[in-house]
């Protein structure tokens, strides 16, 4: 019987070390690969040829930390992400507010700290855009918002309401609340913000899955599936249009303990392409505003020590006692930890879990890495802890730059993603992008991790003995992320028998100069041999 579909006239790179020029894919699965001469028997009246028109058939990328539902609400709400700098942020802000004059709230997100001096956005620019209806925007980082005045005055936060345990209000000299609230401190108005609804996540959700089937992803886990967003997935997983492969992450709540374990039981599981087996837990911030945790104080302006640790958002003995607990129970866990305290904090954490239930099968990771310490860089082999990097972050740019290396101080600074490090010590690499902290495109993100250099920048490489070459780097980005999703079996590398859910590029990374890899584009997307991205081929 003739084959479904046939790929042909360019390069398989398999990701197992072999290359073919052709693939052939039978009822969603992959049947062949080899040479034309080997492949072309196979084709019948009725078989699809896909002309590679001499580019590369990878495996599709999978995405090991992303938040596709998230970012997708956003897209559809008040969207700031191609604003560029402070001015057009609030243009953008403006332009919805006047185009939505019923809606009670403006929310939407997507703007970066280093449009506004010290990373601190204010309540009066936007007060002056939208003076009689509360605005809440999320950060692209997602861990801060931007309020105005309206916003603050229905919460009841003034001068005299305390900073949360887990956050801070940025305030004005006699105390007044400025208009930024990080980490924890957002909730305090974010609590008052109306709820999306399911309608509104489906359409979150099918905006998100395009873009990353655009950017040639496959698969991916989402990095923090509250029930509203798991029910997001089912419906879509029941309905057949989720067309990505999903492991969803459940949400940890860091207010809480033991005790919601026996409610994550009951989510565990899934429909279709989703499946729930993950356990996500947040550990610390993020450097740039102070709350990443360190082993050593943040500095001043000056260079002086503040203080000022950072935060640790569950207890490291408490947090050893949830993650063994889940271990035992099966769950991966997968921690987001971005200071070298909180690295350490989630290591031990994985040693203890190891220690009293012995070596298992649930591959925990840790998520972004920006410091580690040197002393703990051997420990994720030693432990088997996937090593989950967002390379696009390892690069020199303002929000590096200006708010980050300053209060790190030289030596901490050079302690920064050290995925050479990690792999030069065995470590295993899952790959993925947050976004929409960042863009998804893993063109982008190989090109960071291969060069040390931002896409488009003409600047001064970043720790570039921290390096991947290009195949290890590839490797993360498709067998290590489908690793650490537990779908190694049936994707991750272009094998007979696995499903068929492969990337068409315009070129072969492999023969492109180092320097153009982000040049490189997606032609097209399969998921089991059906197009996903974009029209078909003819």
């Amino acid at each position: 019987m003739p084959t479904d579909l046939i790929f042909r006239n360019g390069l398989v790179r398999t990701v197992t070390g072999r290359t073919a020029t052709a693939v052939a894919v039978e009822s969603g699965r992959i049947t062949a690969v080899g040479s034309e001469p080997d492949i072309r028997p196979l084709a019948g009246a009725g078989t699809r040829i896909v002309d590679l028109g001499g580019g590369a058939l990878l495996p599709g990328f999978q995405d090991a930390h992303v938040h596709p539902v998230m970012a997708g609400l956003t897209m559809i709400r008040c969207d700031l992400a191609a604003a560029g700098d402070a001015a057009g942020a609030l243009r953008v802000v403006r332009d919805y507010a006047e185009a939505h004059p019923d809606l009670p709230w403006i929310v939407g997100g997507g703007w970066a700290m280093d449009w506004f001096t010290g990373g601190t956005p204010s309540r009066t620019a936007l007060d002056a855009v939208v003076p009689d209806r509360p605005v809440h925007l999320v950060n692209q980082d997602g861990h801060g918002v931007w309020v105005n005045t309206r916003a603050l005055d229905l919460a009841g936060i003034g001068a005299a309401t305390p900073d949360p345990a887990d956050g801070r209000i940025e305030r004005e000299p006699d105390g007044t609340p400025q208009g930024t609230l990080h980490e924890g401190a957002a909730r305090l108005v974010g609590r008052l913000v109306p709820e999306p609804t399911g309608d509104e996540l489906l359409r979150g959700l099918h905006a998100g899955q395009r873009r990353l089937h655009a950017a040639g992803v496959t698969a991916w886990q989402d990095a923090m599936v509250d029930p509203k967003i798991q029910r997001a997935y089912l419906a879509a997983a029941e309905a057949g249009t989720l067309t990505g492969r999903v492991a969803g992450a459940l949400w940890w709540e860091r207010d809480r303990g033991a005790e919601q374990i026996p409610e994550l039981l009951a989510r565990r599981g899934g429909a279709g392409r989703f499946r729930a087996g993950t356990v996500k837990i947040m550990q610390d911030g993020v450097a740039e505003n102070f709350t990443a945790a360190m082993t050593s104080a943040y500095l001043d302006g000056c260079g002086c020590s503040t203080g000022n640790h950072g935060m640790s958002f569950i207890d490291p003995g408490e947090l050893q006692e949830y993650v063994t607990l889940l271990d035992a129970a099966g769950f991966q866990v997968h921690v987001h930890a971005v200071g070298d305290r909180a690295v350490r904090e989630a290591l031990d954490a994985f040693a203890r879990a190891r220690t009293i239930n012995g070596p298992g099968g649930n591959r925990h990771h840790i998520a972004h890495l920006q410091v580690v310490h040197p002393d703990d860089v051997p420990r994720f082999a030693a432990l088997g802890v996937t090593a989950n990097i967002q390379p696009l972050w390892a690069a020199h740019e303002p929000q590096m730059d200006e708010l980050t290396i300053p209060f790190l101080g030289p030596r901490r600074a050079s302690w920064q993603y050290p995925f050479g490090s990690l792999d030069r010590t065995g470590a295993a690499l899952a790959a993925g992008s947050d976004w929409p902290v960042s863009s998804p495109d893993p063109l982008w993100g190989l090109h960071v991790a291969v060069n040390r250099v931002a896409p488009g920048e003409d600047t001064e490489e970043f720790l570039p003995e921290q390096r991947l070459d290009l195949a290890t780097a590839l490797t993360a980005y498709t067998l290590g992320s489908a690793r650490v999703n537990h779908l190694d079996t049936e994707t991750g590398t272009i094998e007979v028998g696995k499903y068929a859910d492969l990337v068409v590029l315009d070129a072969d990374p492999y023969t492109v100069p180092a320097e153009r890899l982000a040049e490189v584009t997606v032609k097209a997307t399969f998921v089991e041999g059906e197009q996903v991205h974009p029209e078909p081929l003819v």
